[in-house]
């Protein structure tokens, strides 16, 4: 992928960035993101975390609020994230 130049990113960094992730519902999931988001952000809170069960309490979505700091930090913890066996899909 051709790296994006720091004035041609619709993202000034660092920033606070909001990560939607969305996952069957199991009691660790929020644990288990938490552990992958402190990977790339140490400082991260897990107590700003916003839980919302589906209708039908299925699925779980998490907003995670990060630090990011560059663009390749962001891209890298997408990756991380949608790679996590627990989740189905990261916006």
């Amino acid at each position: 992928m051709k790296p994006i130049r720091p004035e041609d990113s619709l993202i000034d960094y660092p920033c606070d960035f909001p990560i939607k992730v969305m996952g069957r519902a199991h009691e660790d999931f929020a644990r288990a993101m938490t552990e992958v988001v402190l990977g790339f952000d140490p400082a991260f809170d897990p107590a700003t975390i916003e839980i919302r069960p589906s209708s039908s309490g299925n699925y779980l979505g998490l907003t995670l609020t990060v630090r990011v700091t560059s663009r390749e930090q962001l891209d890298d913890l997408y990756r991380a994230l949608h790679g996590h066996e627990m989740v189905s899909v990261v916006l």
